[in-house]
């Protein structure tokens, strides 16, 4: 029997090409937010947490991309995990403990370069002080989620906030975002209610970040629930969990 090597060919490389075109596609699918916060390799303590996390809208929002460097200010495995599958194994999400926060909280701050998480070897774990923040490289994303409001206690510092909102400036690349998402306390409240609700009126973070040097790019209502009056304890059982909070992203130009 005769082959035709020509045919032969190529009909190899229009398989080889489907194959390509099939492997990229998928690693494209598994990589948008749904399909992220969908895998089911995820601890179940984690995906309980999603109905009132929103974890696939925030990440949706966000934008953020294969190969990117995230910053975790105040880090949460839960939050760390779902940075780590959307910046892929050549991107890296630094676990960043505030030195004067874990000794406030009594925790213990873990070597930088560990890796807490060992599923996901592309989180690092780092420290810095809070009024001389850095990073070990520049940043693409900084997120600080439900603790902005603690830089102004007396037991992380109490912090020196300019510096620190200056420090993550000069973390970030040109172009680079600082997230905010914190607990809403009733507008004109100032810092009032950091201590004793911990809460924060979104007023105080924008007039911040601007002072700082930050331009503000964007906010998403995921996470508003206007049910919330905003006068509660986050941690009071009729609002835990589904307090007000606003996210707001800040840019460094």
């Amino acid at each position: 029997m005769k082959i035709n090597n020509s045919g032969l060919a190529v009909a190899v490389t229009l398989i080889g090409c489907w194959l390509a075109a099939s492997a990229i596609a998928a690693t494209s699918a598994h990589l948008t937010p749904a399909a992220i916060v969908a895998d089911s390799t995820r601890p179940d303590a984690d995906r309980a947490l999603d109905a009132e996390r929103h974890p696939a809208e925030l990440l949706a929002f966000l934008k953020i991309k294969p190969g990117e460097t995230v910053a975790d200010v105040w880090p949460g495995d839960y939050w760390d995990r779902l940075f780590a599958d959307a910046v892929g194994p050549k991107g890296k999400v630094y676990a960043v403990h505030l030195i004067e926060a874990d000794k406030g909280e009594h925790k213990t701050t873990p070597p930088d370069g560990s890796m807490p998480l060992p599923d996901h070897p592309n989180v690092i774990s780092a420290s810095a002080h809070t009024n001389t923040f850095t990073l070990p490289v520049k940043a693409d994303v900084i997120w600080i989620r439900q603790n902005y409001h603690d830089l102004y206690d007396k037991f992380v510092g109490p912090a020196d906030v300019p510096a620190f909102d200056k420090g993550v400036y000069q973390a970030l690349k040109p172009g680079g975002r600082f997230v905010v998402i914190d607990h809403a306390a009733p507008d004109g409240s100032g810092i009032a209610d950091t201590d004793t609700l911990h809460r924060i009126d979104p007023a105080v973070v924008k007039k911040d970040m601007a002072a700082a040097g930050f331009k503000f790019v964007g906010e998403s209502n995921v996470l508003r629930n206007p049910a919330d009056d905003r006068t509660l304890l986050v941690f009071n059982p009729k609002v835990r969990g589904h307090t007000d909070q606003f996210v707001y992203v800040f840019q460094r130009p």
